[in-house]
Protein backbone atom coordinates (compact mmCIF):
# COMPACT_ATOMS: atom_id res chain seq x y z
CA UNK A 1 0.00 0.00 0.00
CA UNK A 2 1.30 3.58 -0.98
CA UNK A 3 1.88 4.71 2.78
CA UNK A 4 2.88 8.10 1.38
CA UNK A 5 -0.48 9.26 0.86
CA UNK A 6 -1.49 8.46 4.68
CA UNK A 7 -0.09 9.61 7.98
CA UNK A 8 0.37 6.62 10.33
CA UNK A 9 2.86 8.51 12.87
CA UNK A 10 0.10 7.85 15.39
CA UNK A 11 0.50 3.84 14.67
CA UNK A 12 2.13 3.56 17.69
CA UNK A 13 2.16 2.37 20.88
CA UNK A 14 1.08 4.73 23.59
CA UNK A 15 4.20 4.19 25.86
CA UNK A 16 6.26 5.40 23.18
CA UNK A 17 4.58 8.85 23.38
CA UNK A 18 4.82 8.56 27.26
CA UNK A 19 8.17 7.70 27.32
CA UNK A 20 9.19 10.68 25.00
CA UNK A 21 7.85 12.97 26.59
CA UNK A 22 10.18 11.75 29.88
CA UNK A 23 12.93 11.49 27.82
CA UNK A 24 12.13 15.23 26.52
CA UNK A 25 11.62 16.42 30.15
CA UNK A 26 14.88 14.64 31.52
CA UNK A 27 16.99 15.86 28.95
CA UNK A 28 17.62 12.89 27.15
CA UNK A 29 15.64 13.43 23.97
CA UNK A 30 18.68 13.39 22.31
CA UNK A 31 21.14 10.86 23.34
CA UNK A 32 22.01 8.55 20.89
CA UNK A 33 20.62 4.77 20.96
CA UNK A 34 20.98 1.80 19.03
CA UNK A 35 18.58 -1.00 19.05
CA UNK A 36 18.21 -4.54 17.28
CA UNK A 37 15.00 -5.94 15.18
CA UNK A 38 15.58 -9.65 15.80
CA UNK A 39 12.95 -12.38 16.09
CA UNK A 40 14.13 -15.65 18.58
CA UNK A 41 12.60 -18.58 17.11
CA UNK A 42 11.82 -19.59 13.39
CA UNK A 43 8.08 -20.28 12.39
CA UNK A 44 6.68 -23.69 12.62
CA UNK A 45 10.07 -25.08 13.62
CA UNK A 46 11.48 -24.84 10.80
CA UNK A 47 15.36 -23.80 9.87
CA UNK A 48 15.13 -20.21 8.57
CA UNK A 49 12.59 -17.00 7.71
CA UNK A 50 12.63 -15.16 5.06
CA UNK A 51 12.85 -11.22 5.39
CA UNK A 52 10.03 -8.70 4.14
CA UNK A 53 8.35 -5.71 4.82
CA UNK A 54 11.60 -2.96 4.30
CA UNK A 55 10.32 -1.18 1.71
CA UNK A 56 6.81 -0.39 3.64
CA UNK A 57 9.04 0.85 6.85
CA UNK A 58 10.81 2.92 4.16
CA UNK A 59 8.07 4.88 3.21
CA UNK A 60 6.85 4.81 7.05
CA UNK A 61 10.09 7.21 7.77
CA UNK A 62 10.13 9.10 4.66
CA UNK A 63 6.54 10.27 5.76
CA UNK A 64 6.71 10.48 9.39
CA UNK A 65 5.31 13.64 10.84
CA UNK A 66 2.65 14.99 13.64
CA UNK A 67 -0.39 16.48 11.66
CA UNK A 68 -2.17 19.06 13.95
CA UNK A 69 -4.81 16.82 14.65
CA UNK A 70 -2.09 14.48 15.78
CA UNK A 71 -0.95 17.02 18.16
CA UNK A 72 -4.31 18.60 19.70
CA UNK A 73 -5.14 14.57 20.52
CA UNK A 74 -2.04 14.60 22.31
CA UNK A 75 -3.14 17.86 23.94
CA UNK A 76 -6.57 16.47 25.28
CA UNK A 77 -4.88 13.51 26.94
CA UNK A 78 -2.97 16.42 29.53
CA UNK A 79 0.08 14.18 30.01
CA UNK A 80 2.43 16.27 27.79
CA UNK A 81 4.28 18.94 28.04
CA UNK A 82 3.83 21.74 25.71
CA UNK A 83 7.35 21.87 24.90
CA UNK A 84 7.45 18.17 23.97
CA UNK A 85 4.21 18.67 21.42
CA UNK A 86 5.87 21.95 19.97
CA UNK A 87 9.12 19.56 19.40
CA UNK A 88 6.52 17.21 17.63
CA UNK A 89 4.98 19.23 15.70
CA UNK A 90 8.66 19.43 14.08
CA UNK A 91 9.71 16.14 14.22
CA UNK A 92 11.19 14.31 11.51
CA UNK A 93 13.61 10.78 11.74
CA UNK A 94 17.17 11.73 11.55
CA UNK A 95 18.86 8.91 12.40
CA UNK A 96 20.51 6.05 10.58
CA UNK A 97 19.36 2.52 9.90
CA UNK A 98 20.97 -0.82 8.65
CA UNK A 99 18.89 -3.48 7.78
CA UNK A 100 18.90 -7.24 5.84
CA UNK A 101 17.19 -6.56 2.14
CA UNK A 102 13.72 -8.49 1.42
CA UNK A 103 14.09 -11.71 0.58
CA UNK A 104 17.20 -12.71 2.73
CA UNK A 105 16.77 -15.77 4.40
CA UNK A 106 17.57 -15.11 8.46
CA UNK A 107 17.84 -17.01 11.55
CA UNK A 108 17.01 -16.16 15.44
CA UNK A 109 18.25 -13.86 17.03
CA UNK A 110 20.53 -12.13 14.51
CA UNK A 111 19.65 -8.37 13.88
CA UNK A 112 17.32 -8.09 10.62
CA UNK A 113 17.01 -4.46 11.29
CA UNK A 114 19.82 -1.83 13.36
CA UNK A 115 18.35 1.87 14.60
CA UNK A 116 21.02 4.29 15.79
CA UNK A 117 19.07 7.86 16.15
CA UNK A 118 17.85 10.31 19.09
CA UNK A 119 16.15 8.77 21.89
CA UNK A 120 12.60 9.81 20.97
CA UNK A 121 13.21 8.74 17.44
CA UNK A 122 14.32 5.42 17.89
CA UNK A 123 11.76 5.11 19.83
CA UNK A 124 8.39 6.29 18.38
CA UNK A 125 9.27 4.12 15.02
CA UNK A 126 9.17 0.80 16.65
CA UNK A 127 5.88 -0.34 16.64
CA UNK A 128 5.80 0.48 13.26
CA UNK A 129 9.09 -1.15 12.05
CA UNK A 130 7.74 -4.63 14.35
CA UNK A 131 4.09 -4.52 13.03
CA UNK A 132 5.85 -4.81 9.02
CA UNK A 133 8.79 -6.88 9.70
CA UNK A 134 7.21 -9.43 11.82
CA UNK A 135 3.72 -9.92 9.61
CA UNK A 136 5.72 -9.69 6.27
CA UNK A 137 8.07 -12.21 7.53
CA UNK A 138 5.75 -14.28 8.62
CA UNK A 139 3.84 -14.83 5.82
CA UNK A 140 7.17 -14.78 3.18
CA UNK A 141 8.42 -17.53 5.22
CA UNK A 142 4.84 -19.81 5.05
CA UNK A 143 4.75 -18.95 1.60
CA UNK A 144 8.32 -20.53 1.04
CA UNK A 145 7.31 -23.47 2.68
CA UNK A 146 4.59 -24.00 0.47
CA UNK A 147 6.09 -23.46 -2.76
CA UNK A 148 9.06 -25.96 -1.93
CA UNK A 149 6.37 -28.15 -0.98
CA UNK A 150 5.30 -27.75 -4.53
CA UNK A 151 8.29 -28.56 -6.22
CA UNK A 152 8.65 -26.29 -8.92
CA UNK A 153 4.27 -26.54 -9.37
CA UNK A 154 2.77 -22.94 -9.53
CA UNK A 155 1.53 -21.65 -6.09
CA UNK A 156 -1.02 -18.74 -6.12
CA UNK A 157 -2.25 -16.93 -2.82
CA UNK A 158 -5.88 -17.26 -2.26
CA UNK A 159 -6.89 -15.80 1.13
CA UNK A 160 -7.84 -12.22 0.71
CA UNK A 161 -11.25 -13.05 2.36
CA UNK A 162 -9.84 -14.47 5.61
CA UNK A 163 -6.55 -12.15 6.25
CA UNK A 164 -6.48 -10.43 9.18
CA UNK A 165 -7.59 -7.23 7.96
CA UNK A 166 -6.99 -5.51 4.46
CA UNK A 167 -3.26 -4.67 5.28
CA UNK A 168 -3.32 -8.19 6.39
CA UNK A 169 -4.74 -9.35 2.71
CA UNK A 170 -3.08 -6.24 0.53
CA UNK A 171 0.64 -6.72 2.24
CA UNK A 172 0.67 -10.36 2.78
CA UNK A 173 0.10 -11.15 -1.31
CA UNK A 174 2.83 -8.98 -1.20
CA UNK A 175 5.32 -10.84 1.22
CA UNK A 176 3.65 -14.06 -0.62
CA UNK A 177 5.00 -13.43 -3.79
CA UNK A 178 8.27 -12.34 -2.18
CA UNK A 179 8.24 -16.18 -0.44
CA UNK A 180 8.03 -17.69 -4.04
CA UNK A 181 4.10 -17.68 -5.18
CA UNK A 182 3.49 -16.42 -8.90
CA UNK A 183 0.44 -14.32 -8.26
CA UNK A 184 -2.59 -13.52 -5.87
CA UNK A 185 -6.59 -13.44 -6.44
CA UNK A 186 -6.48 -9.67 -4.65
CA UNK A 187 -6.31 -6.91 -7.26
CA UNK A 188 -5.88 -4.33 -4.49
CA UNK A 189 -2.41 -6.35 -4.47
CA UNK A 190 -1.78 -5.74 -7.76
CA UNK A 191 -2.43 -1.83 -8.55
CA UNK A 192 -0.44 -0.97 -5.03
CA UNK A 193 2.88 -3.32 -5.55
CA UNK A 194 2.50 -5.10 -8.88
CA UNK A 195 1.58 -8.70 -7.52
CA UNK A 196 0.04 -10.37 -10.52
CA UNK A 197 -3.35 -10.82 -9.47
CA UNK A 198 -5.57 -13.53 -11.25
CA UNK A 199 -8.59 -15.03 -11.05
CA UNK A 200 -11.52 -17.23 -12.87
CA UNK A 201 -14.84 -18.47 -11.30
CA UNK A 202 -16.28 -18.58 -8.34
CA UNK A 203 -19.63 -21.31 -7.62
CA UNK A 204 -21.96 -18.63 -7.86
CA UNK A 205 -21.24 -18.24 -11.76
CA UNK A 206 -22.01 -21.86 -12.44
CA UNK A 207 -25.13 -21.65 -10.31
CA UNK A 208 -26.37 -18.77 -11.88
CA UNK A 209 -26.65 -20.75 -15.36
CA UNK A 210 -29.76 -23.77 -15.58
CA UNK A 211 -26.73 -26.07 -16.20
CA UNK A 212 -23.26 -26.67 -15.41
CA UNK A 213 -22.54 -27.07 -18.81
CA UNK A 214 -24.19 -23.50 -20.42
CA UNK A 215 -21.79 -22.07 -17.32
CA UNK A 216 -19.20 -23.41 -18.44
CA UNK A 217 -19.99 -22.79 -22.29
CA UNK A 218 -20.18 -19.43 -21.69
CA UNK A 219 -17.00 -18.86 -19.73
CA UNK A 220 -15.40 -20.20 -22.23
CA UNK A 221 -16.96 -18.12 -24.97
CA UNK A 222 -16.07 -15.03 -22.83
CA UNK A 223 -12.34 -15.90 -22.07
CA UNK A 224 -11.34 -18.23 -24.28
CA UNK A 225 -7.68 -17.77 -23.75
CA UNK A 226 -8.16 -18.20 -20.00
CA UNK A 227 -10.85 -20.76 -19.67
CA UNK A 228 -10.21 -22.46 -16.18
CA UNK A 229 -13.37 -23.94 -14.94
CA UNK A 230 -14.21 -24.87 -11.53
CA UNK A 231 -15.65 -28.66 -11.87
CA UNK A 232 -16.80 -29.30 -8.14
CA UNK A 233 -20.37 -27.21 -8.14
CA UNK A 234 -22.69 -30.35 -8.41
CA UNK A 235 -20.84 -33.90 -8.93
CA UNK A 236 -16.23 -33.41 -10.07
CA UNK A 237 -16.41 -36.76 -11.95
CA UNK A 238 -19.71 -37.69 -13.29
CA UNK A 239 -21.07 -34.09 -14.74
CA UNK A 240 -18.19 -31.07 -13.95
CA UNK A 241 -15.22 -33.06 -15.74
CA UNK A 242 -17.11 -34.25 -18.74
CA UNK A 243 -19.09 -30.56 -19.45
CA UNK A 244 -15.70 -29.15 -18.98
CA UNK A 245 -14.81 -31.21 -21.87
CA UNK A 246 -17.69 -31.17 -23.71
CA UNK A 247 -17.45 -26.90 -23.21
CA UNK A 248 -13.75 -27.46 -24.49
CA UNK A 249 -14.79 -29.71 -27.56
CA UNK A 250 -17.50 -26.92 -28.67
CA UNK A 251 -15.60 -23.83 -27.89
CA UNK A 252 -12.14 -23.98 -28.19
CA UNK A 253 -11.10 -26.62 -30.38
CA UNK A 254 -13.01 -24.65 -33.38
CA UNK A 255 -10.68 -21.94 -32.50
CA UNK A 256 -7.77 -23.99 -32.22
CA UNK A 257 -7.56 -23.54 -28.80
CA UNK A 258 -5.50 -26.26 -27.02
CA UNK A 259 -4.48 -24.80 -23.79
CA UNK A 260 -6.81 -24.57 -20.54
CA UNK A 261 -7.80 -25.63 -17.03
CA UNK A 262 -9.77 -27.40 -14.29
CA UNK A 263 -9.92 -26.73 -10.74
CA UNK A 264 -11.55 -28.64 -7.72
CA UNK A 265 -12.30 -26.91 -4.60
CA UNK A 266 -13.50 -29.92 -2.82
CA UNK A 267 -12.93 -33.24 -1.96
CA UNK A 268 -9.86 -36.27 -1.87
CA UNK A 269 -7.64 -34.32 -4.04
CA UNK A 270 -5.62 -37.05 -5.00
CA UNK A 271 -8.25 -39.10 -6.26
CA UNK A 272 -9.98 -36.65 -8.30
CA UNK A 273 -7.09 -35.06 -9.95
CA UNK A 274 -5.58 -38.92 -10.92
CA UNK A 275 -9.00 -39.74 -12.36
CA UNK A 276 -10.10 -36.20 -14.21
CA UNK A 277 -6.13 -36.50 -16.01
CA UNK A 278 -6.73 -39.69 -17.38
CA UNK A 279 -10.58 -38.43 -18.58
CA UNK A 280 -8.80 -35.28 -19.97
CA UNK A 281 -5.96 -37.00 -22.06
CA UNK A 282 -8.06 -39.61 -23.15
CA UNK A 283 -10.55 -36.90 -24.57
CA UNK A 284 -7.47 -35.34 -25.96
CA UNK A 285 -7.12 -32.04 -23.65
CA UNK A 286 -3.53 -33.40 -22.29
CA UNK A 287 -2.42 -29.64 -22.36
CA UNK A 288 -5.38 -29.05 -20.15
CA UNK A 289 -3.85 -28.14 -16.39
CA UNK A 290 -5.26 -28.99 -13.27
CA UNK A 291 -5.55 -26.76 -10.15
CA UNK A 292 -6.47 -27.02 -6.66
CA UNK A 293 -7.72 -25.15 -3.77
CA UNK A 294 -9.47 -25.78 -0.76
CA UNK A 295 -7.95 -25.35 3.38
CA UNK A 296 -4.10 -26.60 1.53
CA UNK A 297 -0.26 -25.57 3.02
CA UNK A 298 2.80 -27.56 2.70
CA UNK A 299 1.61 -30.35 5.17
CA UNK A 300 -1.27 -31.16 2.65
CA UNK A 301 0.82 -30.63 -0.91
CA UNK A 302 3.38 -32.62 0.69
CA UNK A 303 0.93 -35.57 1.05
CA UNK A 304 -0.79 -34.70 -2.34
CA UNK A 305 2.78 -35.17 -4.06
CA UNK A 306 3.33 -38.26 -2.33
CA UNK A 307 0.03 -39.89 -3.28
CA UNK A 308 0.42 -39.63 -6.76
CA UNK A 309 -1.73 -36.70 -7.29
CA UNK A 310 -2.26 -35.12 -10.67
CA UNK A 311 -1.75 -31.08 -9.88
CA UNK A 312 -0.43 -28.31 -12.02
CA UNK A 313 -0.84 -25.53 -9.66
CA UNK A 314 -2.41 -24.46 -6.12
CA UNK A 315 -4.03 -21.87 -4.78
CA UNK A 316 -3.42 -21.49 -1.26
CA UNK A 317 -5.78 -19.41 0.79
CA UNK A 318 -6.04 -18.83 4.65
CA UNK A 319 -3.82 -21.74 5.86
CA UNK A 320 -0.80 -19.17 3.75
CA UNK A 321 -2.23 -15.51 4.46
CA UNK A 322 -2.62 -16.10 8.15
CA UNK A 323 0.00 -18.76 8.61
CA UNK A 324 -2.47 -20.23 10.48
CA UNK A 325 0.08 -23.49 11.93
CA UNK A 326 2.12 -20.95 13.46
CA UNK A 327 0.78 -16.59 13.39
CA UNK A 328 2.54 -14.87 15.06
CA UNK A 329 6.63 -13.93 13.71
CA UNK A 330 7.74 -13.10 17.38
CA UNK A 331 10.43 -10.05 16.45
CA UNK A 332 11.34 -7.53 19.37
CA UNK A 333 13.22 -3.92 19.14
CA UNK A 334 15.65 -3.70 21.69
CA UNK A 335 18.09 -1.18 22.85
CA UNK A 336 21.61 -2.83 22.78
CA UNK A 337 23.85 0.42 23.34
CA UNK A 338 23.39 4.43 24.12
CA UNK A 339 26.51 6.77 22.89
CA UNK A 340 28.26 8.95 25.46
CA UNK A 341 28.86 12.13 25.53
CA UNK A 342 32.23 11.70 23.99
CA UNK A 343 30.32 9.36 21.14
CA UNK A 344 31.75 6.21 22.87
CA UNK A 345 29.24 3.30 22.06
CA UNK A 346 27.92 2.03 25.57
CA UNK A 347 26.65 -1.19 25.72
CA UNK A 348 23.55 -2.25 27.08
CA UNK A 349 22.36 -5.79 27.78
CA UNK A 350 18.94 -7.16 28.57
CA UNK A 351 19.15 -10.01 31.44
CA UNK A 352 15.70 -12.13 32.02
CA UNK A 353 15.17 -14.89 33.96
CA UNK A 354 14.37 -16.75 30.65
CA UNK A 355 17.60 -17.30 29.09
CA UNK A 356 15.87 -17.09 25.62
CA UNK A 357 15.34 -13.24 26.43
CA UNK A 358 18.62 -12.01 27.15
CA UNK A 359 20.15 -9.69 24.78
CA UNK A 360 22.94 -9.40 22.85
CA UNK A 361 24.81 -6.43 23.53
CA UNK A 362 26.34 -3.55 21.77
CA UNK A 363 26.81 -2.15 18.02
CA UNK A 364 26.63 -4.94 15.82
CA UNK A 365 27.02 -6.17 12.25
CA UNK A 366 26.38 -9.83 10.64
CA UNK A 367 28.49 -11.76 8.20
CA UNK A 368 27.43 -14.92 6.44
CA UNK A 369 29.85 -17.33 5.35
CA UNK A 370 29.64 -19.35 1.83
CA UNK A 371 31.98 -22.05 0.77
CA UNK A 372 33.71 -21.02 -1.94
CA UNK A 373 33.53 -24.30 -3.74
CA UNK A 374 29.79 -24.23 -4.07
CA UNK A 375 28.57 -20.95 -3.06
CA UNK A 376 26.78 -22.96 -0.26
CA UNK A 377 26.28 -21.15 2.86
CA UNK A 378 27.58 -22.69 5.82
CA UNK A 379 27.19 -20.03 9.00
CA UNK A 380 26.40 -16.53 9.76
CA UNK A 381 28.45 -14.32 12.34
CA UNK A 382 27.98 -11.46 14.91
CA UNK A 383 30.40 -9.39 15.55
CA UNK A 384 30.89 -5.85 17.01
CA UNK A 385 30.62 -3.01 14.30
CA UNK A 386 33.89 -2.27 14.70
CA UNK A 387 35.69 -6.17 13.93
CA UNK A 388 36.27 -7.31 10.36
CA UNK A 389 36.63 -10.65 9.60
CA UNK A 390 39.03 -11.63 6.64
CA UNK A 391 38.41 -14.25 4.98
CA UNK A 392 41.37 -15.05 3.72
CA UNK A 393 42.69 -16.62 6.79
CA UNK A 394 40.74 -19.67 8.87
CA UNK A 395 38.39 -18.89 10.94
CA UNK A 396 37.23 -20.96 14.41
CA UNK A 397 33.08 -20.48 15.24
CA UNK A 398 31.14 -21.90 17.47
CA UNK A 399 27.47 -22.69 18.47
CA UNK A 400 27.43 -19.90 21.52
CA UNK A 401 24.76 -22.81 23.62
CA UNK A 402 27.42 -25.76 23.09
CA UNK A 403 31.02 -23.84 22.60
CA UNK A 404 32.35 -27.06 22.73
CA UNK A 405 31.01 -27.29 19.30
CA UNK A 406 33.97 -25.55 17.57
CA UNK A 407 34.38 -25.76 14.00
CA UNK A 408 37.45 -24.40 11.14
CA UNK A 409 36.59 -22.31 8.01
CA UNK A 410 38.35 -22.28 5.44
CA UNK A 411 38.34 -21.53 2.13
CA UNK A 412 35.23 -19.27 2.27
CA UNK A 413 33.73 -15.90 1.70
CA UNK A 414 32.06 -13.21 3.76
CA UNK A 415 29.48 -11.26 3.04
CA UNK A 416 27.81 -8.33 5.44
CA UNK A 417 24.20 -8.55 5.75
CA UNK A 418 23.06 -5.23 7.29
CA UNK A 419 23.26 -3.05 4.50
CA UNK A 420 23.04 1.13 5.03
CA UNK A 421 19.11 2.11 4.52
CA UNK A 422 18.74 6.11 5.95
CA UNK A 423 21.99 8.25 6.87
CA UNK A 424 21.18 11.15 8.86
CA UNK A 425 17.08 10.83 8.10
CA UNK A 426 18.28 10.38 4.03
CA UNK A 427 17.05 7.40 2.19
CA UNK A 428 20.64 5.68 0.88
CA UNK A 429 19.39 2.54 -0.04
CA UNK A 430 17.87 1.95 -3.65
CA UNK A 431 14.59 0.07 -3.20
CA UNK A 432 14.65 -3.12 -5.72
CA UNK A 433 11.55 -4.01 -7.62
CA UNK A 434 9.60 -6.45 -6.13
CA UNK A 435 10.23 -8.80 -8.36
CA UNK A 436 14.12 -7.98 -8.00
CA UNK A 437 13.20 -9.37 -4.33
CA UNK A 438 11.67 -12.47 -4.87
CA UNK A 439 14.77 -13.23 -7.47
CA UNK A 440 16.65 -12.62 -4.63
CA UNK A 441 14.77 -14.69 -2.64
CA UNK A 442 14.55 -17.66 -4.55
CA UNK A 443 18.65 -17.55 -5.02
CA UNK A 444 19.42 -17.16 -1.16
CA UNK A 445 17.49 -20.15 -0.39
CA UNK A 446 19.21 -22.00 -2.94
CA UNK A 447 22.28 -21.49 -1.11
CA UNK A 448 20.88 -23.24 1.70
CA UNK A 449 21.60 -27.02 2.15
CA UNK A 450 19.00 -29.04 1.85
CA UNK A 451 18.96 -30.49 5.23
CA UNK A 452 18.54 -27.10 7.21
CA UNK A 453 14.96 -26.36 4.34
CA UNK A 454 13.76 -29.96 5.98
CA UNK A 455 10.37 -29.37 7.07
CA UNK A 456 10.44 -31.57 10.19
CA UNK A 457 13.44 -31.53 12.32
CA UNK A 458 15.97 -29.11 10.10
CA UNK A 459 19.60 -29.23 10.94
CA UNK A 460 20.36 -26.40 13.13
CA UNK A 461 22.12 -23.43 11.16
CA UNK A 462 24.56 -22.06 12.89
CA UNK A 463 24.34 -18.01 14.29
CA UNK A 464 27.60 -17.81 16.10
CA UNK A 465 29.24 -14.35 18.20
CA UNK A 466 32.56 -13.18 17.73
CA UNK A 467 34.93 -14.14 20.45
CA UNK A 468 34.82 -10.42 21.81
CA UNK A 469 31.22 -10.00 21.49
CA UNK A 470 30.87 -13.42 23.67
CA UNK A 471 33.21 -12.16 26.15
CA UNK A 472 31.28 -8.68 26.45
CA UNK A 473 28.15 -10.44 27.15
CA UNK A 474 29.56 -12.90 29.46
CA UNK A 475 31.20 -9.59 31.15
CA UNK A 476 28.16 -7.52 31.50
CA UNK A 477 26.06 -10.90 32.73
CA UNK A 478 28.58 -10.93 35.54
CA UNK A 479 28.51 -8.08 36.39
CA UNK A 480 24.66 -7.33 36.61
CA UNK A 481 24.34 -10.88 38.80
Amino acid sequence: MNDKKLNLTMLCDYYELTMGNGYFDHGMGDKITYFDVFYRQNPDMGGFAIAAGLEQVVEYIQNLHFDDEDIEYLRGRKMFSEEFLEYLRSFKFEGDIWAVPEGTPVFPREPLMVVRAPAIQAQLIETYVLLQINHQSLIATKANRVCRAAEGRVVLEFGSRRAQGIDGAVTGARAAYIGGCAGTACALSDTRYGVPAGGTMAHSWVQMFDSEYEAFKAYCETYPTNATLLVDTYNSLKSGVPNAIRAFNEVLKPLGITKCGIRFDSGDMAYLTRRARVMLDEAGWTECKITVSNSLDERLITELMLQGAKIDSFGVGERLITAKSDPVFGGVYKLCAVEGEDGTIIPKIKISENVGKITNPGFKKVYRFFEKENGMAEADYICLADENVDDTKPLEICDPEARWKRKTLENFTAQELLVPIFKHGELVYSLPSLDEIRRRCAYEVSTLWPEVKRFDFPHQYYVDLSEKLMELKDEMLKAKR
